[in-house]
């Protein structure tokens, strides 16, 4: 029953590798649909059980026919040496044992289905929060939503943005402003260890434990497709290692004014790296200005030689790539605890904007949101700002507070 758990098990997870490469889901998203073992592995054993239970039947009725044709072959003359040819016994138990693989194979797709649907169906801190039951005029899906005129700082919507809130690999962007304003050599090599290996989602990755890339090469990575060991080792390699780029993290966070931030680690893998939507323009406001910042997260592509292969990582925003938006920086991010998120500096109607939406219901719908956002902006005056809040929670300190209309 152990094979059998074993095997189930990676049959739940190859399923959903399956779905995350059919529809061409970011890193975030993947790294999370390659974790949640807990659900996995409780979908695993029962199928487990329901298949050890099955052959177990299986065997059972097999031997009750094998009985009754001993007494039937003791009954009858005995066979020809042909009749019990070596060759037909093994074609015999080859197409059993291909009937029984085949009957596993279709119960763990049954399974990956449940543990997808499981993974799905974890509600957000907003969700919790009941921050998704907030109307606005442009049924916006993301629970909180920042829309503000980066020259003149005038705020053009708002909805929830003071909610603290996970904010998954938006955490990146301070990752990236940090190693930028450092100045330390981008042609260093550095090398993936194990310490950079997500213990948090059991996330996997590409870059292999042993891989060596230059530091601008893993900060690309890093901010463009999301990049989990890439921003990790960025951190682990800063002068003073992992504790003192944390600090410096939470010490930046604090010169910007973000008074909402805290951040436990460079990856956003943990839900403890949290933020509000207001925070978050003040941090995109001041990576928009930096032009490596600019250039490495709108970059729509990248090419990176690990040994004899080659690998390919596209952008995990797929409106870098749309004629008809001129995106200056973005990033996004998603672990369950934050849903869908979304930041971005851009050109509409003739403006620069800084957009902010998070914990949206769907990947989708992030960039649905942005769109929506745009549609509205080209067709405005300007003239009202749209503020729609109602009290949330603050999820770092875990108080209820109340938020202002």
């Amino acid at each position: 029953m152990h094979l059998i758990h074993k095997v189930a098990r990676m049959m739940v997870q190859n399923h959903l590798m399956s779905l995350s490469n059919m529809y061409s889901l970011d890193s975030d998203l993947k790294s999370v649909m390659r974790s949640g073992w807990t659900v996995l592995s409780a979908v695993a054993f029962t199928l487990a059980v329901s298949i050890s239970g099955g052959l177990n039947a299986q065997a059972t009725t097999s031997q009750e026919v094998a009985k009754t044709k001993r007494s039937a072959q003791a009954a009858a003359p005995k066979q020809t040496s042909a009749a019990k040819s070596p060759h037909k016994r093994n074609a015999a138990q080859a197409s059993q044992s291909q009937a029984q693989s085949q009957k596993v194979k279709k119960m763990a797709r049954v399974g990956a289905a449940t543990a997808a649907v499981a993974l799905a169906a974890r509600p957000s801190f907003g969700q919790l929060a009941g921050l998704h039951q907030v109307q606005d005029h442009l049924d916006l899906k993301s629970s909180v939503a920042f829309v503000m005129d980066q020259d003149t700082q005038e705020v053009l919507l708002s909805k929830n943005e003071q909610a603290v809130l996970p904010i998954a690999s938006l955490t990146k962007l301070m990752t990236g402003l940090l190693i930028s304003e450092s100045k330390l050599p981008l042609d260093d090599m550095l090398t993936i260890t194990q310490d950079d290996v997500d213990t948090e989602k059991g996330s996997s990755s590409r870059l292999k434990v042993g891989t060596s890339l230059s530091r601008g090469e893993l900060m690309h990575l890093a901010l463009m497709s999301s990049e989990n060991r890439a921003a990790s080792a960025l951190g682990r390699t800063y002068p003073g290692g992992m504790p003192m780029f944390v600090q410096l993290m939470n010490a930046k966070a604090r010169q910007l004014g973000m008074s909402d931030t805290v951040f436990v680690e460079p990856t956003g893998l943990s839900s403890k790296n949290q933020s509000s939507a207001k925070d978050l323009a003040m941090l995109v406001n001041v990576a928009s200005q930096d032009p490596m910042l600019r250039d490495l997260s709108t970059s729509h592509g990248h090419q990176v030689a690990v040994g004899r292969q080659v690998l390919q990582y596209n952008n995990t925003n797929r409106l870098v790539k749309n004629p008809s938006w001129d995106i200056g920086l973005q990033k996004t991010g998603y672990i369950s605890e934050a849903g869908q998120c979304l930041v971005m500096q851009a050109q509409v109607a003739g403006r620069k904007l800084i957009m902010v939406f998070l914990d949206s219901a769907g990947k989708l719908s992030r960039v649905a949101d942005a769109e929506r956002v745009r549609r509205w902006l080209e067709t405005t005056s300007f003239k009202h700002q749209v503020n729609i809040q109602r009290p949330a929670v603050d999820f770092i300190s875990g108080k209820h507070e109340a938020i202002k209309l």
